[in-house]
């Protein structure tokens, strides 16, 4: 370790998909001391940079947080995983490297909840400045950003297509681009994958910043705390941070500003351990408080999902590629020359649709798979098969995250509150009858096999509820407990500001105030460019004038459907 600066002006908490963003962008300017400080360590095991070994880092401890919620009291108490990355590019080394921004009215209900300025209008100059899309530019893709977006293998195998054919096929629409002009419908799935490798924030943002002089990266640092100025009149100004190093205590001080991005379980935990939050549980977990902020760890939200699996009637599914010699040899091709199937996520299809009619914008969200496996990437059966993840995306359950203890080694309690509200309930029984619909397509007629699971059994509102706390997984993209906007329960402003403290922000998905329909990897580095720009004093990027889909004749289109078979 070495502090190569008594002070720094920044000090950037969390080299995740969004620490690694501000990394790059503050250090741009040499005259800008930039410290950056990550409990975890490198990210160049071949377990992360080689895409299809997606299962691996994210159930490793070395490379994940390996936290685990309280009992879900409406999943049956089931304790449910919720990895977070700790390692250089956080979750953007451990997740799937599917890149979905979100439909444009996500962001427009940002603005709607109060964080101004935040509606998609002036977040799609952001996604375009962090994206190098491997299709060129147009009004709604960028070219010459950090992050290298793809197709994967441009789904070469028929079940691909299949899948989105059987989506047309059930009365939906087709979309070439789900990140452009129109999200909804089925089409290909694109991924941070460049050059076969896995485009990490490490590897887009990161790598090229740290040879500047003026930043610092830190690994193996756990930060305890911010800390105050002992000035008087300063009680509520941030002047740096205090971590831990291999049993040494550090303190370093920033003469302009700490960022926290340290994720939606990191930073509102760092927060209630450095006094910041509610009393009452502050006052349990024996922490003084320095400011009161009762929205702190508040407003969590999450994606669920399940996966439908079938047998292929074809020997075309992975499943023919998960023994020894064949991952074998994709490992060799791979390590060779960054090609084949060691060089996707595999998920190189997808949908998004609305659960019921009348919904503005769509709800639901597909994955599909060429294979039939388990979480952890074991088969699920013996033969060929293929599944489709599906979740309901926008919920209205609420969790939180609190402290319950000073010690800052010591997890704290993650209660997300899955399928407490109705509406959610509902939405995954939809997801149950919809997909049915959609499989059951004359496009996947020579393909499709027996239904495993759910199984066909499963067909009443109860069987359905039953299935669902029993088999949703976590999405993993847990968001939002540290919200941005003006009400009382807000804990940034709309400058990422943390609300009541001086030279302290937030700046991860922990400040989305409602979680997107997508994955959260993509809106996250998109929130770092623009929070870049508003730290460093910067004109923020023009608003965009380009038109997006946002409403279909829904009801039409319900009318125009084909009976399920």
């Amino acid at each position: 370790m070495t502090i190569t600066h008594p002070q720094y002006d920044y000090i950037i908490v969390g080299a995740g998909s969004a620490g690694c963003v501000l990394a790059n962008r503050l250090s741009a300017d040499s005259n800008n001391r930039v410290l950056l400080l990550e409990t975890g360590g490198s990210d160049r095991s071949i377990f992360i940079q080689m895409p299809t070994a997606l299962s691996i880092p994210m159930n490793t401890k070395k490379y994940a947080w390996q936290f685990e919620t309280e009992a879900e009291p409406y999943l049956d108490n089931r304790r449910m995983h919720c990895p977070r990355g700790k390692v250089l590019g956080g979750s953007s080394s451990i997740n799937g490297m599917v890149y979905v921004r979100g439909h444009a009215r996500d962001f427009d209900e940002w603005q709607e909840h109060g964080a101004k300025n935040w509606d998609y209008a002036h977040c799609l100059p952001y996604f375009k400045k962090a994206e190098e899309w491997a299709f060129g530019e147009d009004d709604y893709r960028g070219n010459d950003g950090p992050l290298g977006v793809n197709n994967g293998n441009e789904m070469k195998n028929p079940l691909y297509k299949a899948f989105v054919a059987a989506g047309v096929d059930a009365g939906y629409l087709a979309t070439d681009d789900y990140n452009g002009a129109q999200q909804e419908g089925f089409g290909p799935m694109h991924m941070t994958v460049k050059n076969g490798v896995r485009w990490s924030t490490s590897n887009a943002y990161l790598r090229p910043a740290m040879k500047r002089e003026n930043l610092t990266v830190i690994t193996h640092a756990q930060v305890h705390k911010v800390l105050f100025s002992s000035k008087p009149g300063e009680a509520n100004k941030a002047v740096g941070v205090r971590f831990e190093r291999k049993g040494k205590i550090c303190e370093v001080n920033a003469s302009k500003e700490v960022v926290l991005s340290a994720g939606s379980i990191g930073s509102p935990h760092i927060l209630q351990l450095s006094g910041i939050g509610a009393a009452e549980t502050l006052n349990k977990a024996g922490i003084e408080q320095v400011h009161e902020l009762p929205g702190v760890g508040e407003n969590l939200q999450d994606h669920l999902e399940f996966y439908f699996q079938f047998k292929c009637l074809k020997p075309i599914s992975l499943n023919g590629k998960l023994d020894p010699l064949n991952k074998l040899f994709i490992g060799t091709r791979w390590i060779l020359n960054k090609s084949g199937l060691g060089a996707t996520n595999h998920f190189e299809s997808c949908g998004f649709i609305r659960s019921k009619a009348g919904l503005e914008w769509p709800d639901l969200q597909y994955h599909f798979l060429p294979a039939a496996m388990r979480y952890d990437g074991k088969e699920a059966f013996a033969g060929h098969g293929f599944q489709v993840h599906i979740g309901h995306n926008k919920p209205k359950s609420r969790g939180s995250v609190k402290v319950i203890s000073n010690d800052p080694k010591i997890a704290p309690s993650i209660q997300f509150n899955y399928l407490s509200h109705q509406d959610d309930i509902e939405g995954f029984r939809a997801c149950v009858r919809l997909t049915r619909e959609i499989i059951n397509q004359p496009a996947l007629d020579e393909y499709r096999g027996e239904e495993i699971q759910p199984g066909t059994s499963v067909e009443t509102d109860e069987q359905i509820d039953s299935f669902v706390r029993n088999a949703v997984e976590s999405a993993y993209h847990p968001s939002c407990s540290c919200k941005m906007g003006e009400d009382a329960m807000a804990v940034v402003d709309s400058e990422t500001r943390v609300h009541g403290i001086e030279g302290l922000r937030v700046v991860d998905s922990s400040i989305f105030p409602t979680i997107p329909n997508g994955n959260l990897n993509s809106p996250t580095i998109m929130l770092a460019e623009r929070a870049a720009d508003l730290i460093l004093g910067h004109t923020p990027l023009a608003p965009s004038t380009a038109e997006v889909v946002i409403s279909q004749d829904w009801q039409q289109q319900q009318r125009q459907r084909p009976p399920a078979r």
